[in-house]
């Protein structure tokens, strides 16, 4: 992304991408022979809250999004199952099918919590020092921040505190705590964490902005952006491990490869987890208070684990309808179950049965399966990166688990199934040199977001090394595939290398800029 930005901008790119192909997190691989998984993430909202997709054309570059409606569907063990559409009065009557109460505090909470997610996503849109852009667009949104006041003062006791006692508060029913809570573990914050209670909150922004894949897979977004770099003049190189980023001589002036090629460049950018690269990469590493910051920069157990299962045909869930598998199922049943299993990942413990959701994007998208034939893509949001015992022998043990909640859902999934995969957080993390396999690079807390992500002095994307910036997830605003943070990245800059008074798009000097994504 934020070399998408750079090289639009007119200075020469390089992206240095340590995998054999680019994508890192967000690739697309044909983990069992003919089906084709996503490796990590699976749907897109946050970057389609931004103009990002139309100010790159990536519509032009290949790009297609399909809407995940219902983007949710909770599936209970005894057969219950509650729809979440885009529609917020659709929702509503689907959760009055089973309780009126319930349906009726649910359309409170999403009526408080959307003027607090269209106030929050003016930080998606802009960065926070760049104060012009950030005046214009208060204007353009002050109808949301004024909106926005009322519920942040009924909140407030609240909203400090943990999702689950945000939901707890304000919800009665396992019917919406459940699946809620299944969306706000993407965060990779389990229902205890303080300050977390946006994360519930942050449903409300899939019915105002909806839920969507990307045909092809995530591939699809990251194969799009390579195309508009390379129309751009940027440059992709693949297998290309950075071993260092030199900077003995006061700034970041060479990368230096495993293979011993060095590659000089007048500005570097690292897409990587923050500690890797200023504390691993950088030569010498961020020392003082700001390296001292950066290593005391929370990183949590609880990361993700992936089932892979290929079938030949869709889960026969008990009383589905069309468009049940269009976007996240829901297996966890009761709010307390994924609070137990973040509890016992952050104690190298995996929970059984382990909280999980599925998506089965090959309902919308024929590219991923042969004919007839899907893809189940079964997930934990709370399993441990280390684990006691390891997770050679755990691994086997948490595919049947995922597969047992499916068939106890889906009568006859089992016979359906043609080949499994499973990714672990330790074979990610190796696979990836991605430290911890957590999918957010760093956690995400009121002191970790935002203007303080990953350190308040960090989270302009400048470091205090001249030459060397940062971006990627773990850096402003926020995680997941939001495409914010390089583009936040490359305003901070061409911010830096143009003179001053030259518009916005002209490059103040023609210079080579490597960016490193290892990891």
């Amino acid at each position: 992304m934020c070399a998408c930005y750079l090289a639009r901008a007119g200075l020469d790119v390089v992206v240095l991408e340590q995998s054999g192909k680019p994508g890192g997190g967000s690739r697309t691989d044909e983990t069992v022979p003919g089906y084709r998984f996503d490796t990590h993430s699976v749907a897109h909202n946050i970057i389609n809250m931004t103009s990002i997709p139309a100010e790159l054309d990536l519509g032009g570059a290949g790009l297609e999004y399909r809407e995940m409606d219902p983007f949710a569907v909770a599936l209970f063990a005894d057969g219950r199952c509650v729809r979440f559409h885009r529609s917020v009065e659709r929702t509503v009557d689907s959760v009055a099918e089973l309780d009126l109460a319930e349906a009726e505090a649910y359309r409170r909470f999403v009526d408080d919590a959307m003027p607090l997610v269209e106030a929050a996503t003016l930080g998606l849109e802009v960065g926070r020092f760049d104060r012009r852009a950030l005046a214009g667009a208060v204007g353009v949104r002050l109808p949301a921040l004024v909106r926005a006041a009322p519920p942040a003062l009924r909140l407030r006791a609240l909203l400090l505190g943990s999702y689950g006692r945000l939901l707890e508060d304000r919800l009665s029913s396992e019917l919406t705590r459940g699946p809620i809570s299944a969306f706000a573990a993407h965060a990779g914050a389990g229902p205890d964490t303080a300050g977390g209670a946006f994360f519930a909150l942050w449903q409300a922004a899939y019915h105002r902005y909806g839920q969507w894949h990307a045909v092809g897979g995530a591939q699809g977004l990251v194969d799009a952006l390579v195309r508009r770099l390379e129309t751009l003049g940027g440059e992709v190189r693949c297998d290309t491990r950075v071993a260092r980023i030199d900077a003995t001589g006061g700034r970041a002036a060479d990368v230096e490869l495993e293979s011993g090629e060095r590659i000089s460049a007048d500005l570097v950018v690292t897409a990587c987890q923050p500690q890797r690269a200023l504390l691993e990469l950088l030569d010498p590493p961020l020392g003082g208070r700001h390296g001292a910051e950066l290593r005391a920069v929370q990183v949590g157990n609880a990361v993700q684990a992936l089932v892979h299962v290929a079938v030949d045909r869709l889960p026969p869930y008990t009383g589905a309808q069309p468009g049940d598998w269009n976007g996240l199922q829901s297996y966890v049943d009761a709010l307390e179950d994924l609070r137990e299993s973040f509890r016992a990942a952050e104690n190298r413990r995996l929970r059984r049965p382990a909280a999980a959701y599925a998506f089965t994007t090959s309902a919308l998208d024929d590219t991923l399966a042969p004919t007839g034939h899907h893809t189940v893509y079964l997930a934990c949001p709370a399993a441990p990166f280390d684990l006691e015992g390891g997770w050679d022998p755990a691994a086997a043990e948490l595919a049947d688990d995922l597969v047992d909640q499916v068939e106890a859902r889906a009568p006859g999934f089992r016979a359906s199934i043609r080949g499994m995969a499973v990714r672990t957080p330790s074979e990610m993390a190796t696979e990836l040199d991605w430290p911890g396999a957590h999918p957010m690079h760093v956690d995400i807390g009121l002191d970790q977001l935002g203007p303080r992500r990953p350190t308040r002095a960090l989270a302009s994307h400048r470091t205090p090394v001249p030459g060397l910036y940062i971006t990627g997830a773990g850096t402003s605003p926020v995680g997941g595939v939001a495409g914010a943070p390089g583009r936040a990245a490359a305003r901070a800059v061409l911010k830096d290398v143009r003179p001053q008074g030259k518009p916005a798009g002209t490059p103040g000097r023609r210079g080579r800029c490597g960016r490193v994504r290892s990891g």
